[in-house]
């Protein structure tokens, strides 16, 4: 199997994780790996806020509907679009679908990077995107896409979910 393959294959979603800091060098290449990202028209319509502050993380979980592993981590990463970038380009479908598009292929990267690395990860997509949005103060022109907590993981990787069978889920015509 390849390395890549069997890096996607090992990533997945942690929700317990232990007190460990993280190295600032390690969070620079989360957020490297995340404006390498490809994106419509190579417009990059994306902004991160690097959270530390404990009281924010606090802030953060109560939008995230309560999430508390959120509270646990050194770091969190909320990732942003900017739909009007990707609008000035493509209208209406690069505001409603290619800067959600091309975030998410940045949040997964960051994701990838973050396994690579040693660190786990949960893209958490539940949350009240007002209240994120009041914790952090942000701006208008950037809509809260997830939250990603960053941290050294207490999980147990062998209780991950399982996953479909390729056959449910793909068609060859």
């Amino acid at each position: 199997m390849s390395t890549i393959l069997s890096l996607v294959r090992g990533r997945y979603s942690v929700r317990h994780y232990r007190p460990d800091p993280l190295p600032e060098a390690l969070l620079d290449q989360l957020l490297e790996a995340a404006r390498w990202a490809p994106s419509a028209g190579n417009l990059q319509p994306w902004f991160f806020y690097v959270v530390t502050r404990q009281e924010k993380k606090e802030a953060l979980a109560r939008a995230a509907l309560n999430q508390r592993f959120i509270t646990q981590v050194p770091v969190v990463i909320v990732v942003c679009a900017e739909p009007e970038r990707s609008a000035r380009v493509y209208g209406e479908r690069g505001r409603k679908l290619y800067c959600i598009q091309d975030t998410a292929a940045a949040i997964q990267n960051i994701l990838l990077t973050a396994s690579a690395l040693g660190l786990g990860t949960c893209w958490v997509g539940a949350f009240n995107e007002d209240q994120v949005r009041e914790c952090l103060e942000i701006p208008p022109q950037f809509r809260p896409v997830a939250i990603i907590p960053v941290g050294y993981p207490a999980d147990d990787p062998a209780r991950r979910p399982k996953r479909r069978e390729l056959e449910d889920i793909v068609s060859y015509i």
